[in-house]
């Protein structure tokens, strides 16, 4: 891809107001389709396009992440810097694979951060499960984003450039006040080394896996495995599915939905068939008892 078209297509998607990261993400995956062909995408059509689709399902094999990015990479290249609306019909995504996240139990999560024993380390932690937020969003807050007096905790930008409160507990700002009064943070509540700097977003996550093992916690866990649990938990809870929405901060209550499949409480609570099945013999005993006249007062 020419410097020119790369410029074009980082300065349409700053137009409009795409975050640095899905940027970084488009420029990247349409430099692999150039690559791909040595070509400009500008001199490259619908064969080419639908070649290179090919090409990620069955040669290398891609997962239907990154090969859904490359749609909506090239997608936003032919409509909006190249206006080729033609082409779009022939670029269509793959169908998303359909798995359940991985959940931990409370029983877990509490021997998880029974393992902590730095006071930075663990705040970050809790607050990600304490007030279910995303990995990026923990560490983008500030100081001030905690407000005491109504018990929240602010969101600014978050995914889908929203703002939004989260819930802060007793619990955890005690713990954030035991933090501030050991770290003294100033312009971020999670600085990295250097204290007006972003924490490194790869370090809480290596943390974690370390804090598993520790535990004996043996399931796939991410940073993201907080935030899931702490909605399942709400869930089992009996927070109103709406309330969750809100707290997470989903624009759709389908994605918030996906919890009810994984909600061990839910699944329990269903009656299962068998048992709805009456025992035979019992059924029989009781159709017995019916026909059987009651003795008389003149027999006894």
């Amino acid at each position: 891809m020419s410097s020119i078209l790369r410029t074009r297509l980082i300065e349409d998607l700053r137009i409009r107001n795409y975050s640095e990261k899905t940027v970084e993400i488009y420029v990247r995956c349409v430099s692999e389709f150039a690559k791909h062909f040595g070509q400009s995408p500008e001199a490259l059509e619908e064969v080419e396009i639908r070649e290179y689709q090919r090409y990620l399902v069955e040669e290398k094999k891609s997962s239907w992440a990154f090969f859904n990015q490359s749609v909506c990479a090239l997608r936003f290249l032919y409509t909006k810097t190249l206006q080729k609306d033609w082409l779009v019909e022939h670029i269509p995504f793959a169908k998303r694979e359909q798995r359940l996240p991985e959940v931990l139990s409370i029983e877990e999560v509490s021997k998880l951060f029974a393992k902590v024993r730095a006071v930075k380390q663990c705040t970050i932690l809790q607050t990600m499960y304490g007030a279910g937020l995303r990995l990026m969003e923990a560490l983008g807050l500030e100081p001030n984003d905690i407000d005491s007096e109504r018990m929240a905790i602010r969101i600014r930008q978050g995914k889908g450039k929203k703002d939004r409160y989260a819930r802060l507990s007793p619990g955890l700002l005690g713990l954030l006040r035991e933090y501030w009064r050991a770290d003294r943070p100033e312009t971020l509540l999670f600085p990295g080394a250097c204290r007006h700097k972003r924490y490194d977003p790869a370090t809480p996550g290596q943390i974690l896996k370390k804090l598993c093992r520790k535990a004996g916690i043996t399931k796939r866990v991410s940073m993201h495995t907080l935030r899931h649990s702490f909605t399942t938990h709400l869930l089992e809870a009996g927070t109103d599915l709406r309330v969750i929405q809100q707290l997470l901060g989903h624009s759709n209550i389908q994605t918030t939905c996906l919890y009810t499949h994984i909600s061990v409480q839910a699944l329990q609570q269903a009656p299962s068939p068998m048992e709805l099945l009456q025992d035979p013999e019992s059924e029989d005993t009781a159709d017995a008892k019916q026909k059987t006249p009651p003795e008389s007062d003149e027999a006894a």
